[in-house]
């Protein structure tokens, strides 16, 4: 059924008579809310229906500059495209701010006007497309807590250009529209004084005018108490006193108040004397007002040693890591004289100087406080602080508990220079041509900031652009100051002041201000550099985290450049060490694991090249997996386990297996010491890494998991094990299960690298159970059954993504060795299927979406999506209408044969594809044409169209259909 409007009738059919009937998902009216557990947000269809759609009318009551700024990126885009839209809105209730209209000027693609009717409040979006529109309409405005974090009921529904809701929705919009005034700079200087005298009247007389919500500044320092990480780290630390620990560790992500939980806990301690360490003595001045507040007493119990600064008798010492290192200061101190010790940015403490000093001192407590433990020397920061881990809080957590100020983040698309956008070998005489600062004070304004001025901290690539750009933006008109590792400690606090009190637009740095730096009005961060490590990515994002009265959000300006180590920005952003370029790719794909009201948003161009530095960089080089694998020994202090890697958001434990047959071989290459195995446990151990470890079916790791425990398993046993965890039990999978375990499935190639010795019998008495010589070294090799049981528990583990009652789960990624073994065929038929093979009642379907520019035009097959539930798909060459093959797949749904639909996008993602579930052939749409092959000669083909029993899901749809040549 190829028919939009029939589509279109079904979907009505189930949305307003009977749910239980089939019909399409690209049609269906959607309820719409922000779902924080499932990150279903408001925000997410209806940026997925702007990107796509050819013109827009939003018709909005309030606006506010972080709900604009989600749409900012891919307003930018659409303008690239040529495609433009109007938006509604008014000054009701003086909500939007006159700095709002400002920002909706600079959106040129966007027509705006006010309208002064009287109680207007309303909320809809309309996306016109090519064939269909869609209506969104309900309670959200465009704001950002609207849109992605409050309880809101919105309606999604299409309708096709004679429909009577849309053509009600257009009249009423164009009613409106042509009564409103257009948005213009007159105007909202005109706002601005009504604003400016509603607000001075709203403080006069609060009961009577409507109220902009404003911050109540902090004055009183006797009521400052702990948020809610406070609380928790403070109690744990308690706890961990209790029973007897002289260190602890606490994790804390940028902005979290470290500083202040240091001070609620010295508090709580308190010690008759407390030094506090730091790098930096602007860190020393600010956390000593801030122990002020905290612990209170006179102005003669603080003071400060550095530099010149030599306060060594005060109770409370606040000194630079550089100072106290000194041997002539460092014997002024008896190695008693203080009961607490606190280190800031403890990630340092490897260096020389900081082991002098905590040898040299025995406090009753020393605490480390850092946002970033992870180190690159093999330095073990854990063993350092017995292991003892206070607290531990991560970007992620930290937004999500409202602790931190929330960021739209933008991935913008760097300068091209002569056409060639700036890369890796880019000279600086490029860097700072007036084409390119133009460029980028266009980039700046377009996303803007938070606030009615500009505090900004740019990040340049070298110390020369960091100076040259300084001055060129100087000249026009900017107040900006370079600071490098030149400027002294004073220069650097005197900007920092001028920044805060409005005598400076920006800072431009390069290799200072990554940590350590509290600047909490900072409300645009500015990269410009390439990405070289997602820790210092997180540094510096973090400088505009820290909350301000003056600034509802942080802009972050990521500059991209056709960097190669562009891979690491969604590394950084989402946390996710995993090394596995799915994952990446997902976290690029789908950004609403960001949690609160922040947003990551990426030009189109950016985002490309982002998507080709996956492809291109080697994330699995095994000195990156050696170093997060002593990353986690040194937090765990032991030999990490495969189920370790999961628990602890590290590696993907299928990468060893993908770079060296099994975690055993692995742990062999990085010269670990390790109990010895035989070859023959050896090939064991492969095979489970190989076969099972990556969870695709639970058959197999439930029946391993039960001999592990039972030594032997009957027929009813395990079935009745399957059963309860609601697998599926019909006697082809289960014969599958058996020719996977006694290897008899697999290439005769296979089977030897696997030492041609089955894992698992099953006996004439119907009894499973491990084959003698695999069930004698479980027996006699305590470390080899540990390695098979850690394989079978992080199988478990990974299988939580698949559904056991089918063979195959949406949009997971398989490989045609794959499809064999889970549609139950007899044996791995992979290295002949191409394409794709009917066999079994069964036909997978493999197709590479973009081909590669060198395919041989034989085999480069015109396929692509017609829609979201429709794949053009076409047959092997060679092929004609009256083909037994091609009649079979045609006639698929007459003859009972399930038609599996698995695509990637290129081959860049390597053998495995995503899984698009299963296909009905259209059998009106096929058509035999005639291909040529490189040598000229005419070949056949068929062509058809394959309809997908579920229409693809949006992110997957855009991510495998865009172009990113």
């Amino acid at each position: 059924m190829d028919n939009p409007i029939q589509h279109l009738k079904s979907t009505l059919n189930w949305a307003f008579i009977d749910h239980q009937q089939d019909s399409l998902d690209q049609y269906k009216p959607r309820l719409l809310v922000n779902n924080k557990e499932t990150s279903d947000f408001v925000l997410t269809p209806l940026l997925e229906e702007l990107d796509r759609c050819q013109s827009f009318i939003f018709s909005v009551a309030f606006i506010t500059e972080s709900g604009l700024a989600t749409l900012k990126s891919h307003l930018a885009d659409l303008k690239m495209r040529g495609i433009s839209g109007k938006i509604l809105t008014s000054n009701y209730l003086n909500f939007n701010q006159p700095k709002i209209y400002k920002e909706l000027l600079k959106i040129t693609n966007v027509s705006v006007r006010l309208t002064d009717l009287s109680g207007f409040h309303a909320k809809g979006y309309v996306f016109e497309h090519e064939d269909h529109s869609t209506i969104i309409m309900g309670s959200s405005n465009l704001t950002a807590a609207a849109l992605k974090a409050n309880y809101e009921w919105n309606v999604k529904l299409t309708s096709f250009k004679h429909g009577g809701l849309l053509e009600q929705f257009h009249n009423e919009f164009e009613k409106v529209w042509q009564k409103a005034v257009p948005l213009t700079d007159k105007w909202i200087e005109l706002y601005q004084i009504l604003y400016d005298e509603v607000q001075k009247a709203s403080r006069n007389h609060p009961l009577t005018l409507p109220l902009v919500p404003e911050a109540i500044p902090q004055t009183v320092f006797s009521t400052i108490s702990p948020n809610k990480m406070q609380q928790s780290a403070l109690m744990n630390l308690q706890d961990l006193r209790s029973t007897g620990a002289q260190r602890g560790l606490v994790i804390s992500a940028t902005g979290t108040g470290k500083t202040y939980l240091s001070a609620f806990d010295t508090r709580n301690f308190a010690p008759g004397r407390m030094l506090f360490i730091a790098h930096r003595e602007q860190i020393l001045h600010k956390a000593m007002t801030d122990y002020q507040r905290i612990l209170g007493g006179n102005d003669s119990d603080y003071g400060i040693l550095s530099g010149t600064s030599r306060a060594i008798d005060a109770k409370y010492i606040f000194a630079t890591i550089q100072t106290i290192s000194k041997l002539s200061t460092l014997t002024n101190f008896d190695p008693k004289a203080f009961d607490y010790i606190l280190i800031d940015e403890v990630h340092k403490a490897g260096a020389h100087s900081y082991l002098k000093v905590i040898e040299h001192f025995e406090p009753k407590f020393l605490l480390g406080m850092t946002a970033t433990p992870e180190r690159t020397d093999d330095f073990n920061i854990y063993e350092l602080f017995d292991y003892n881990i206070a607290y531990e809080i991560r970007l992620q957590e930290a937004l999500e508990e409202n602790m931190l100020c929330p960021f739209h983040y933008f991935g913008v698309t760097d300068f091209e220079y002569n056409d060639t956008i700036i890369d890796d070998t880019t000279m600086l005489s490029q860097l700072v041509t007036n084409e390119r600062v133009s460029y980028l004070v266009e980039k700046i304004n377009y996303y803007g900031h938070s606030g009615e001025m500009v505090k900004g901290l740019i990040f340049c690539s070298r110390k020369e652009e960091t100076l040259e750009l300084s001055r060129m933006l100087n000249e026009r008109g900017y107040r900006t100051k370079a600071l490098t590792g030149d400027d002294s400690q004073e220069d650097r606090m005197q900007c920092v002041t001028d920044l805060e009190s409005g005598k400076l637009d920006y800072i431009l740095t390069v290799d200072i201000f990554n940590e350590g730096i509290d600047i909490p009005c900072i409300n645009q961060v500015v990269m410009l550099r390439q990405t070289q490590s997602s820790i210092v990515f997180v540094q510096q994002l973090g400088r505009g985290l820290r909350k301000h009265s003056g600034k509802e959000f942080v802009t972050i300006i990521d500059f991209i450049g056709n960097y190669k180590n562009n891979y690491l920005i969604p590394v950084a952003l989402s946390g996710d060490k995993s090394q596995n370029k799915d994952n990446i790719r997902r976290h690029m794909k789908d950004t609403s694991y960001i949690k609160g009201v922040s947003t990551i948003n990426f030009e189109e161009i950016a985002r490309q090249q982002i998507y080709r530095s996956i492809s291109n960089s080697n994330l699995t080089a095994l000195k990156i997996l050696r170093e997060e694998y002593f990353q986690l020994k040194n937090r765990l202090n032991r030999i990490p386990r495969l189920i370790d890697f999961i628990e602890n958001d590290s590696i993907d434990p299928l990468i060893f297996t993908e770079e060296h047959f099994s975690y055993y071989h692995f742990l062999l290459k990085i010269k670990e010491t390790v109990p010895h195995l035989s070859e023959q446990e050896k090939m064991y151990l492969m095979m489970l890494s190989t076969e099972i470890l990556n969870g695709k079916r639970k058959h197999e790791i439930l029946l391993l998991k039960l001999l592990l425990v039972n030594g032997q398993v009957t027929y009813e046993e395990y079935i009745n094990a399957l059963k309860e965890a609601d697998c599926s039990t019909d006697s082809e999978t289960i014969e599958s299960v058996k020719r996977i375990l006694d290897l008899s499935f697999f290439t005769e190639a296979v089977k030897k690298k696997y030492g041609n010795t089955a894992i698992v019998e099953y006996t004439a008495n119907q009894f499973f159970r491990f084959h003698p010589l695999i069930a004698k070294s479980l027996e006699n090799n305590a470390y080899f059954r540990e390695m098979i049981t850690d394989n079978v528990q992080t199988a478990i583990h990974k299988n939580k993504q698949y559904v056991c009652n089918e063979p195959l789960t949406l949009y997971q990624k398989y490989s045609r060795k794959d499809s064999c073994k889970l549609l139950n065929w007899h044996s791995d038929e992979s290295s002949t299927m191409y394409g794709y093979k009917t066999k079994h009642q069964t036909c997978p379907i493999f197709v590479t979406y973009h081909k590669h520019e060198e395919v041989e035009a034989s085999t480069n097959y015109q396929e692509e999506f017609v829609s979201p539930e429709i794949l053009m798909w076409s047959t092997k060459n060679s092929r004609k209408l009256q083909s037994t093959e091609v009649k079979t797949i045609l006639e698929a749904d007459q003859r009972k044969i399930d038609l599996h639909v698995f695509v990637k996008k290129d081959d860049a993602e390597g053998t495995e594809f995503y899984y698009l579930g299963k296909a009905h052939p259209d059998q009106k749409s096929a058509v035999q044409e005639s291909m040529l092959n490189k040598k000229g000669k005419s070949l056949p083909v068929v062509h058809m169209n394959l309809v997908l029993e579920h229409s693809v899901e949006s992110k997957l749809y855009g991510y495998l259909t865009r172009s990113f040549n």
